[in-house]
């Protein structure tokens, strides 16, 4: 087992075995995120859902306040008519063919990718490089539409898509540490909120089990859940 540094033996003692609320915790998360680099500040919440059953698997889209602090690459996989306002809308890359080439040649070095529904058809045999890594666009997280240029607009805004996974847990990054604590903290809350507002009519009893706040390589922070367990 690797031993802890000084640093990290003196952050894990300002964490207390106590919950926090949102606010308390973003205030800690900086505190205890004194790193050589800015760190990613995440949220694990664990719900009370069977994912393998369809109705309740929870799935969303949600647009940080303050955005997620990261350099978003977008990919806009588009028809010539659509390319100039998916460049003026903040795209990085933007093409069909040649890009289909370039993913179909192991290229996946982007984020998101947008396109439109005439395209997905295209896209499809592309699955297995893609899909593993998340980037297989999907009208559900608003990837795949007409109007692209608002998709690329709200994905360099902050846009961020969450999925739980097989263990009943949605993973998101909320921000960067060097955040003000106000921001992360707006930015928890707006993951949490949108979390509630999912919560699938066939879940029973207490909806959010547990919520976690952290950095890279920080120790975890329990959030209380108490406000955002509402049936």
């Amino acid at each position: 087992m690797a031993r802890l540094t000084k640093k990290q033996k003196e952050n894990s003692a300002k964490v207390e075995s106590k919950t926090y609320t949102v606010s308390e915790a973003s205030a800690l998360i900086k505190e205890i995120s004194n790193t050589n680099f800015d760190p990613s500040v995440d949220l694990a919440v664990r719900l009370n859902v069977d994912p393998r059953k369809a109705n309740q698997m929870v799935r969303g889209v949600v647009t940080l306040p303050h955005g997620t602090g990261k350099d978003v690459k977008v990919l806009a996989l588009v028809t010539p008519d659509k390319e100039a306002e998916a460049k003026e809308a903040g795209a990085d890359y933007v093409g069909l063919d040649e890009y289909l080439d370039k993913i179909k040649g192991g290229w996946t070095d982007v984020d998101v990718i947008v396109t439109m529904p005439s395209v997905m058809g295209k896209l499809g045999p592309l699955g297995r490089v893609l899909g593993p890594r998340g980037l297989m666009p999907n009208p559900k997280t608003g990837t795949v539409t007409m109007d692209v240029a608002k998709a690329v607009s709200d994905v360099k805004a902050g846009k961020i898509d969450f999925k739980v996974d097989k263990t009943g847990i949605v993973h998101a990054a909320i921000g960067k540490a060097s955040f003000d604590a106000e921001m992360i903290a707006g930015n928890a809350k707006e993951l949490l909120t949108t979390l509630v507002k999912l919560k699938p009519q066939a879940a029973k009893g207490v909806y959010i089990k547990s919520i976690f706040m952290s950095s890279t390589m920080s120790p975890s922070i329990q959030i209380d859940t108490k406000r955002f367990t509402e049936q």
